[in-house]
């Protein structure tokens, strides 16, 4: 499937911006199972300085400089993705999760998956919460999938819940949050059981309700996670929406956590308050053959 994606994310500042240092990941990366054909940021004001490298994690990062005053700055990132196939090893891969956290070694870039991160630290709390999950001898991939179907059933998704600042404690003790936030705590839990587990950003389509016209700007970022399967490679779990990823999910990048992969952070010189709007909109193009 090909989508043509419109990301669009604009600040209105109640003062005067003299200068500004920003940083995007707001162009998709290319993969087996993904094929970026094209992308492009256009900034407002234009920026007197631009560039793109690959990141310590292998995204897209762009880097630009606006230098004139401004009480507007608007980003907006148009790109144009082809997803080939389901990206996922099905659910006949018997290996016992034990085994996959006793072989974590073997598997240098895996293990930095492993480890605490500014926004996910691992917990006697989500092990415990993990456990259930992960009976003796059980299959990882099967172990997984529960944690995300539990997550999915025991927690609400509330847009005005959480922030960037709220603790994965305080998801845990009130059951609600946002995809960014479950994302969080199913690595967590896994990082708790000593497992491997990233943090991936994107885009999901969704669909109208039948008989509707789909809404220009309805779309929102996404945010799921991916496990480390030994031998075999990352298989994405999206436990907001309770499936394994495929056609319909867009990967933008991937790290340790939300902070690696935020899609818009910077330094301003001024500003005072800001009101900010952000929409996206996800189209299907084409179906790929």
């Amino acid at each position: 499937m090909r989508y043509l994606i419109t990301h669009r994310t604009e600040y209105e500042y109640s003062e005067i911006v003299s200068c500004s240092h920003n940083e995007a990941r707001l162009l998709p990366r290319s993969s087996p199972s993904q094929i970026c054909h094209a992308a492009s940021i256009r900034v407002v004001p234009e920026p007197i300085d631009y560039s793109e490298r690959a990141d310590f994690f292998g995204n897209r990062a762009a880097y630009f400089f606006i230098g004139e005053p401004h009480k507007r700055f608007c980003v907006v990132a148009t790109s144009e993705v082809e997803v080939i196939a389901a990206r996922q090893m099905d659910f006949s891969n018997l290996m016992q999760w034990e085994s996959a956290r006793d072989c974590l070694t073997d598997s240098p870039d895996a293990l930095q998956y492993a480890l605490d991160s500014p926004y996910v630290e691992r917990s006697e709390q989500l092990a415990a919460y993990a456990q259930p999950s992960f009976s003796r001898e059980r299959p990882l991939i099967d172990a997984v999938n529960d944690l995300m179907r539990r997550i999915h059933v025991e927690f609400t998704y509330d847009p005005g819940f959480t922030t960037l600042a709220t603790p994965l404690s305080e998801v845990m003790s009130h059951r609600r949050g946002v995809c960014q936030d479950f994302a969080h705590l199913a690595i967590g839990c896994l990082r708790s059981m000593g497992l491997a587990a990233r943090y991936v950003s994107g885009y999901i389509e969704t669909l109208p309700a039948p008989g509707c016209e789909k809404l220009i700007g309805a779309d929102a970022s996404h945010a799921w996670f991916s496990v480390h399967v030994p031998e075999h490679g990352w298989m994405d779990f999206d436990p907001t929406n309770n499936q394994v990823p495929s056609e319909r999910h867009i990967v933008l990048a991937w790290g340790r956590d939300y902070g690696d992969v935020a899609p818009l952070k910077g330094v301003i010189f001024g500003g005072g308050e800001h009101e900010l709007d952000v929409s996206v909109d996800v189209r299907a193009i084409v179906a790929s053959s």
